[in-house]
């Protein structure tokens, strides 16, 4: 179609590659449909608060308001804040103990009328968002994903393809675990200045270096928006850049995932 002048006013035709996630953290429970040739969200994301207590039926039911918002009749894929294996909810970060031992397929196939659901955890989401979109984009090899904030939360893919579960921040490092040595919360409970706590994360990522080889580090979470005034204070030898995709890498990750038919 053109104007009067001659001019094409044609619109640029609507993604149809979509699939959509759902990212429950320990506050909200976030979600948007996904763009998959982009990484994009289509519309904005909307977010409901974490049910307190989170037991599981109360995150499925706001899992469930989340969906139902937009309308989406298709497959889900959802984060969760723990490691999932066999269908199971081994741990539970952030998130209500009673999680532990739960089936989450068929928690969140009932709750969502037995459609597809993926569900994996939630740093794990992040890594593969990052890697196929954000800072990892384009890069071979082994590439780590570090959310450092409350604790250390980690996820590797290799050449896109991830390692499930692997809670890195729990790795004992001269006598500590690892996000007892270096997550943010420690750096702000001793106050510690930037050149401190960057010479604790360094001894961190040079113990992941020897065990993993990684090509790229990329580092999450809310002081990952400062990491100008750190990056440069690290002493190890792989590269370290700031996560790009920031509050949206869970949705995109867990709509990669299901639109995979990813099973952990």
């Amino acid at each position: 179609m053109t104007d009067a002048e001659g001019t094409s006013t044609a619109r640029p035709s609507a993604p149809t590659n979509l699939a959509f996630g759902v990212d429950v953290g320990g506050s909200g429970i976030k979600g948007g449909v996904v763009d998959l040739d982009t990484g994009e969200l289509v519309g904005e994301r909307f977010k409901v608060l974490t049910p307190q207590p989170s037991t599981p039926d109360a995150v499925a039911g706001g899992v469930v308001e989340v969906v139902e918002h937009f309308d989406w009749t298709g497959p889900v894929g959802l984060t969760l804040p723990g490691v999932i294996t066999d269908a199971t909810m081994r741990t539970a970060a952030n998130i209500d103990k009673g999680w532990i031992g739960t089936d989450v397929y068929e928690l969140f196939g009932k709750a969502l009328g037995g459609r597809q659901v993926s569900v994996l955890n939630d740093a794990d989401a992040a890594g593969m968002a990052e890697d196929r979109f954000g800072a990892g984009a384009d890069v071979d090899g082994v590439v780590m994903l570090l959310t450092l904030g409350t604790g250390i939360g980690s996820a590797i893919l290799i050449n896109g393809t991830l390692v499930p579960n692997t809670e890195l921040g729990h790795m004992v490092i001269d006598g500590k675990e690892a996000e007892h040595m270096a997550s943010s919360k420690v750096k702000e409970d001793k106050d510690w200045s930037y050149h401190k706590w960057a010479g604790k994360l360094s001894t961190v990522l040079e113990t992941y270096e020897a065990l993993f080889w990684p090509k790229l580090f990329i580092v999450g979470g809310g002081i990952s928006r400062k990491a100008d005034k750190w990056v440069p204070m690290l002493s190890n030898s792989t590269p370290v850049v700031a996560a790009t995709l920031r509050n949206t890498a869970g949705i995109v990750g867990a709509a990669m995932a299901v639109d995979a038919g990813l099973r952990t």
